[in-house]
């Protein structure tokens, strides 16, 4: 159920019979193996939202128990890298809770993706939307790598997913599904981030190959 890699294809996404998890926003290019599930169907929302970035006013997100979206070791000692992996994993959460939500136009998404990435990561949502899907189970990310440009209004970011345990359900005959067999579940998301005006850092791409991460 990889997030069809912030640059994934989209002709991708609605071909996968199940959708791989993953996180990312979206991204400029996308690879097939990036698609990803759709939110808890029809259960209803239990857990709450995590802390936002400090700063500029960030969206609430919310997602359901159904769905355990975790983080692993996405600190760092630098603040400037912090704020990255910060608005990064919002942007991630935001693009999961407008599957669960059934809300393609999320507001929350766009005010994580720049102009020119937007388009795609509805286009993402709405793999799974459209296909009354939702995405329920784990999807644990984790081995975060920041890197930022000298100017410290660019940034990139590479972290891997573990779909082992994420699946979808539709929303109708609540039928479950995972990754096909024989697929391997750890998908690399490569995340080129811009910070704006207001100091939010926006996905502006992403990519994402999958098997090329462990655990």
């Amino acid at each position: 159920m990889a997030r069809r890699a912030l640059s994934i294809t989209v002709a991708t996404l609605t071909t996968t019979a199940a959708l791989l998890l993953s996180a990312c926003g979206g991204g400029d290019d996308k690879s097939p193996d990036d698609v990803k599930a759709a939110d808890a169907g029809s259960s209803p929302p239990a857990s709450a939202s995590t802390t936002t970035p400090s700063g500029s006013e960030r969206p609430d997100i919310t997602i359901p128990s159904s769905f355990q979206l975790t983080f692993e070791n996405w600190t760092s000692n630098d603040p400037d890298r912090q704020a990255v992996l910060d608005d990064a994993k919002e942007e991630v959460r935001a693009g999961y809770a407008a599957i669960i939500a059934n809300d393609p136009d999320s507001e929350a998404v766009a005010f994580y993706d720049t102009e020119g990435v937007h388009g795609q990561t509805k286009e993402w949502i709405k793999s799974y939307t459209d296909k009354n899907l939702t995405v329920i189970g784990k999807l644990p990310s984790f081995d975060p790598e920041v890197s930022l440009a000298a100017n410290h209004r660019g940034a990139s970011l590479t972290y891997c997913t573990d779909e082992s345990n994420a699946k979808t359900r539709n929303r109708k005959t609540g039928k479950v599904e995972g990754n096909p067999t024989g697929t391997n579940p750890y998908v690399l998301y490569s995340v080129s981030l811009t910070k704006n005006e207001q100091g939010v850092w926006q996905n502006s791409s992403v990519r994402s190959e999958r098997g090329t991460c462990s655990r």
